[in-house]
């Protein structure tokens, strides 16, 4: 079954270039994409869908730009909370927010308490790293076995499984990038050890609910075979 999709939503910038506008155009269409991408998940019944809204490296993007998309976020939140909650959906925002303003705090606390659906969840990355996220769950660990709270020989994978911010998530299945390019840029790097990867050509902006459907449609026709052999999977196929 296919119940986590985590998407690097990349291309805005070049999409904006390619039509002759400003950068910030590219974000803003970019954010209508999430409302098609969410809608073609939940009709495929995927439970889960995780966006890579910002990461810890875009920081060092010019400052107006990262001025322009901390306000997108913002909105985002503002505007789309109330509609997430009628529509079932929970909102859960990942990641280090040491460095967000007190108002945009304020706004993805709000969102998240509005926004508590039970039929799927949405999921944001934003200033988010996958070695930051393993660094802090390793940090907690550390903190646990100090205070006495929990055993060094407890610590295990299924046990730091519970300290990374996908906490309480199913497994991520498919990983797609957006915009050609071929890694993941420390994105999700422990919750992707298993992931399949699906690379688009397609520009973030470009990339509909058609789209997702063709990654999906990949991801189904692969065999995860999880270190056995191909012909063990077969057997543990019902009526195969």
């Amino acid at each position: 079954m296919l119940r986590h999709i985590a998407i690097i939503m990349d291309g805005n910038n070049r999409w904006a270039k390619r039509q002759g506008k400003k950068s910030i155009t590219g974000h803003r269409e970019g954010v209508e994409r999430i409302r098609d991408v969410l809608g073609a998940c939940r009709a495929e019944g995927v439970d889960v869908l995780t966006l890579f809204a910002f990461s810890s490296e875009n920081w060092r993007r010019p400052p107006l730009e990262v001025e322009a998309l901390m306000g997108l976020f913002y909105s985002y939140l503002k505007k789309e909370a109330r509609k997430l909650s009628d529509e079932g959906v929970c909102l859960r925002v990942i990641g280090n927010r040491a460095r967000f303003s007190k108002r945009l705090l304020n706004a993805i606390d709000e969102a998240e308490t509005i926004a508590q659906g039970k039929e799927a969840t949405l999921v944001i990355a934003a200033d988010y790293g996958g070695c930051w996220d393993i660094a802090n769950a390793a940090k907690k660990i550390a903190e646990d076995v100090q205070s006495q709270a929990l055993n060094i020989d407890d610590i295990n994978e299924q046990l730091f499984e519970q300290y990374v911010t996908t906490a309480g998530l199913p497994p991520l299945d498919l990983l797609i990038r957006t915009g050609g390019e071929l890694r993941i840029s420390n994105f999700l790097l422990w919750q992707a050890a298993y992931a399949e990867l699906y690379f688009s050509d397609l520009l973030w902006p470009e990339f509909d609910g058609t789209a997702l459907k063709l990654a999906i449609d990949d991801f189904h026709s692969r065999q995860r075979r999880y270190g056995k052999t191909g012909d063990q999977v077969e057997q543990e196929v019902p009526g195969a």
